[in-house]
Order: C-alpha cells, then structure tokens, then sequence
C-alpha cells in the first residue's frame, strides 16, 4: 500500500512539475491589460532548428486586425467576399467556427481590409469596421446582436487611413476613436450600441484607448490625432490633456502607463513624451518629465507600441517620415536615456511574454530576444508566415498571427 501511495504522490508531483505554467487568454488589443504583455510561462527559450512548429495554417483574407484569443476561439476581421467579415477560429484546430458580415468591403490607398482589432467582454465580441461601424456579435454563435455607425452618431468623418480604434470595453462601455467636434472619443452601451459620451476635439487618429490608473485614479488615456487626454470613464470628463500634434494626425501607437504616468510615442520624426499627471484638490494637470521630440528622438513608435519591463521601454524607433531605417532599442524610462539600440533591425512589431520579446516582422520572421537592459541577445530567427504589421497575440502556449493571406497558430512551448 505505501508503494502504491508512494507512487501515486510521486505521478501527481510530475504532473503538478510538468504543468508550472500559467495560461491567459488574448482577449484585446495588445493583451489582457492592453499593454502588449503576456503572464504566460515556460515558453521556448530557443527556435528548434527547422524553426517553430506551425499548428495550423489557414485562408485568412485581407486585413490588418490582429488576432484576438478567448475561451478558445481565436477572432479576427477581414475583408473576403465583399464584405468586411468578423471570423471566429477554433484556437487548437483552425477549424472556421463561424463569420458574420459586418459591413461592405473596406478599401484604402494605404491597404484594404478593417484595422481595428476585436474585443471580447462577457460572451460579446466587439468590432470596429474600417468606415467606423461599431458591432457587437454573439461569441457562441457569431448572430449580429448591433450595429452602429459611429461617426453617423458622432457626426464625425472617417479618418483618411481608415478607421483604426481597438474597442475598449469598461463596464457598461465599448469605447472607440472617432474624430470630430466634441468627439475625438465616444463610449456606446454595450447592451444596445447607444451613445452615452463623448469627448474632446480633433482627429481620431489611429491609436486605441487604453484603461490604465494615472495620478492614483482609473483613466481611459487615449492618443488621438492631436494630443493625450485622461477621460474619466463614468462620463466621459476630460481630466487633463497634453498637445501632441503630429503630421497626417499620425498618432498610431498606445499610451503607455509608467508608474502611474504616461508614455507617448509616434513616427513621422515626431517622437516620444514622457507625462507627469498630478492630482491635486480632485484637478489633474500634465506636465513633461522628459520629452525626445525631433530627428533625433530616442523613441519613434510609428505604429507600434512599446512595453515596460522594470522601468526599461523597449520598442521601435522608425527614421524618417515612414522610412525603411528602423532600429530596436532600449531607453530608460525615467530618463529618456538610450540603453542600447540595434540598429536598422527593420520594421516589426512586439510583444512580451515570459521575459522575451516576440518580435513579428514585415518580412514574415519570428524573432526571439531576450529581455534585459545589458544588451540586444537574440535566441532564434525563423521564417514564419507572410508580409504584416501585426503583433502576435499568445494564448495557452501558442502564438496567433496573421497576414493578408492566412491565419497562423504557432506552438511556443
């Protein structure tokens, strides 16, 4: 009998050894908390040689949304047969679960295809079309539950590179970028799409809202094309803003929340800000701690966001107004200063998970970097998948990318 026990104990403790590892589903944009992280662990710390192993590989259309992961589905937007499509995949077999028209195909001079990236919250999935028509869609069954036009609602005009806002969902709210006067940023009811707020002026731009705690208190930051706001998400009060003007309304990459502060960053040689927000007698004030706006800015996310990893930024610096030259680089937060940078590393995107960065590149390459101050120290390189902008989305061990011809799982662990 106590060999019996004592080997019953010795399976368990294998497989409680053998299952250390946390799991967390993509929900949004940019990850759970919409900062481009992943809790998940044990991930590969090298590529094999033959490179990742591809779990599945599917027919994805045309777009550029990127792929988002919840109980079990992973979710995308894309324009096949004439129309704008919200499509649900099995997340372990890339089997197509359903697809709902959302609107007529989108098509821009920049690329074709919807931008935003879908959100799920409480079995709804809520997408933003290319010409700014905000649904919401049944996660089990893919039924069209609303429809609205945003900038009908708002009386706003579509932005000129398309319609770019990921959904937030905060509370009752699906929060979006739309543009205009007294609209820069609206909030619709999850139950019914109805307008409930707006707020601020000016051009949507091409970032998403962001829910993060500034000054001690929950704010939506959003970068919209002209400048920061800190919104209260109960009304839409604008709490405080910082002017950030940038050519073509070009404001294309997230706020980040920095200890309870804000980084902000675009391309076109713009550059990057890091806010003071202070609160005092219930007023909020922003101010700059450090800002690199020029040339020769440390930071230029042109439309990709960087993440913070122990009071480290890490991102892309493009060169030039939409340039080729492109570097990886490490600043210090709190002071603006460069840690290190590869230089003309090219254009890509990234992600953190498991103290790496996931790097998806235009050319199609999965890219494994150690994190670290000390310097750039690459763990594997491997051809992947097609031509895209899109950061890779990870969820239960697995990574979900996609480009304007397919949808690829990749098995990180």
């Amino acid at each position: 009998m106590r060999t019996l026990i004592h080997r019953s104990l010795h399976v368990l403790l294998a497989t409680v050894v053998g299952c250390s590892w946390t799991h967390a589903d993509w929900p949004q944009f940019l990850g759970e908390k919409r900062d481009g992280s992943s809790s998940e662990t044990a991930l590969l710390d090298a590529f094999p040689e033959e490179g990742p192993k591809v779990v599945w590989r599917v027919p994805g259309g045309v777009g550029m949304s990127a792929v988002t992961v919840a109980d079990g589905l992973a979710i995308t937007t894309l324009n096949d047969s004439g129309k704008q499509l919200l499509v649900a995949f099995d997340a372990k077999t890339g089997e197509r679960a359903w697809q709902t028209g959302l609107a007529a195909e989108y098509e821009n001079g920049q690329g074709d295809g919807p931008r935003a990236t879908a959100a799920v919250s409480g079995g709804v999935v809520y997408a933003f079309t290319g010409d700014g028509v905000l649904c919401a869609v049944d996660q089990k069954t893919g039924e069209l539950i609303w429809r609205t036009d945003a900038l009908q609602a708002c009386r706003a005009s579509e932005s000129e590179y398309g319609m770019s806002s990921s959904p937030l969902v905060v509370g009752d709210s699906v929060i979006v970028h739309v543009g205009g006067r007294g609209t820069a940023v609206a909030a619709f009811g999850t139950t019914n799409g109805r307008l409930l707020w707006s707020a601020g002026s000016g051009p949507a731009g091409y970032s998403s809202p962001t829910l993060m705690k500034v000054a001690g208190k929950q704010q939506i930051v959003s970068l919209t094309g002209e400048k920061a706001l800190g919104i209260d998400p109960s009304d839409g009060a604008v709490l405080w803003t910082y002017e950030f003007e940038t050519p073509y309304a070009c404001n294309t990459a997230n706020p980040v929340s920095v200890n309870g502060d804000v980084f902000i960053s675009a391309g076109e040689n713009h550059g990057c800000v890091f806010i003071d927000v202070e609160e005092s007698g219930g007023k909020f004030a922003a101010k700059e701690h450090w800002a690199s706006v020029d040339s020769k800015s440390v930071m230029r996310n042109e439309w990709q966001t960087s993440v913070l990893v122990d009071g480290y930024l890490y991102g892309f610096d493009n060169v030039g107004a939409a340039g080729p030259t492109t570097h990886l680089t490490c600043i210090d937060a709190d002071t603006g200063e460069t840690v290190w940078r590869k230089t003309r590393f090219g254009k890509g995107n990234l992600v953190l998970a498991d103290g790496k960065l996931w790097i998806t590149t235009m050319d199609g390459e999965l890219v494994l970097v150690k994190v670290s101050p000390d310097g750039y120290e690459e763990l594997g390189r491997a051809k992947v998948f097609g031509r895209t902008r899109q950061s890779l989305s990870i969820a239960d061990g697995l990574g979900y990318i996609r480009d304007n011809q397919e949808v690829v799982c990749i098995k990180l662990r």
